[in-house]
């Protein structure tokens, strides 16, 4: 196991939960943004200012999960530098007067006790939760993708760890996406519970091909598990790309009435795809109070460029 960071006393209290630990998988290759991420984790790209994975452990902080394990590769130190003192900095800071700045860079060591712990080799998301199966023990915990951002105003995961208390079993987080898209995800077969946004999940495939999907539900990348998981995978067999996928151990427990899924409506970003990458700096940019109104601005005139641009190279065409 790694070394593990514990929460400054002035970080944020959270709300009791009977779920307390998260992991992260962490351990991709970022592949769709090479050569960027060829030294760079991909988790560790910037969205505005801070990396896309320190949204993530913010997000699992702001919901009471103090306790977070990231899987990571033997690629991936600067994600385990990100979250530990860099004392050095904070010295030189410190002497500035930059309490501004030195309060940023000791956030991360502060929102909750950080653990790492190594997958060693890439084979999939089922198997990333695997590895964490000693530091979870028998307890019930959330996971949380790398890559995957919600809106940091909306309470998904708050949510989906009440309804966890209520129901039991594991819990996906679901969102309608067009039936174009489904092929992008693992998708999920689901039956109404009489809440207007919690559904049973009787069925999950994979992936599937339009004409084969049992919805357009999509299985987003947030989900919290019964620790009665680690068994089925553990005798879960590799699947769709050679790995051992999360979504047949999911299915297995599905069939015994055990899983919900809790439908998302809000705004969600994909940070490990190109165009949404771009899409979620410029958002989370326009909703900064320090950088919106200028940034908006600026961005106004751009389009209204791009369209005159446009416009002229019509004319010409014409």
């Amino acid at each position: 196991m790694g070394r593990m960071i514990t929460p400054h006393p002035s970080a944020p209290v959270a709300p009791a939960r009977t779920v307390r630990k998260a992991v992260v998988p962490a351990a991709g290759l970022g592949t769709r943004f090479l050569p960027a991420t060829k030294a760079t984790p991909k988790e560790m790209l910037p969205v505005v200012d801070k990396p896309a994975i320190q949204y993530v452990v913010e997000e699992a902080a702001a919901a009471g999960l103090d306790d977070v394990l990231m899987v990571t590769g033997r690629h991936k130190r600067a994600i385990e530098d990100h979250f530990d003192h860099a004392f050095e900095l904070e010295q030189a800071l410190a002497a500035k007067g930059d309490t501004m700045r030195l309060d940023a860079v000791r956030d991360a060591a502060r929102l909750a006790s950080i653990h790492h712990i190594r997958q060693g080799e890439p084979l999939g998301l089922g198997h990333a939760v695997l590895c964490a199966r000693r530091h979870v023990g028998d307890q019930p915990f959330a996971v949380l993708l790398g890559d995957d951002l919600i809106d940091p105003r909306e309470t998904l995961l708050d949510r989906m760890l009440d309804v966890r208390d209520r129901r039991r079993g594991s819990v996906v987080a679901l969102m309608e996406v067009p039936p174009e898209q489904i092929h992008l995800y693992g998708c999920a077969a689901v039956d109404p519970t009489g809440e207007e946004d919690v559904v049973r999940v009787t069925g999950l495939v994979e992936k599937p091909a339009l004409q084969d999907a049992p919805s357009r539900y999509a299985v987003i990348g947030r989900y919290v598990l019964d620790p009665d998981v680690f068994g089925v995978l553990e005798r879960t067999p590799p699947g769709r790309g050679g790995e051992i996928q999360l979504t047949d151990a999911l299915q297995e427990l599905a069939t015994s009435g055990t899983v919900h899924g809790v439908v998302f409506k809000g705004p969600r970003y994909d940070t490990g795809d190109k165009a949404d990458y771009l899409r979620t700096v410029v958002r989370l940019a326009c909703d900064r109070p320090d950088l919106g109104p200028e940034f908006t601005a600026w961005l106004k005139e751009f389009v209204a460029g791009l369209d005159g641009t446009r416009t002229a190279r019509r004319d010409i065409a014409a």
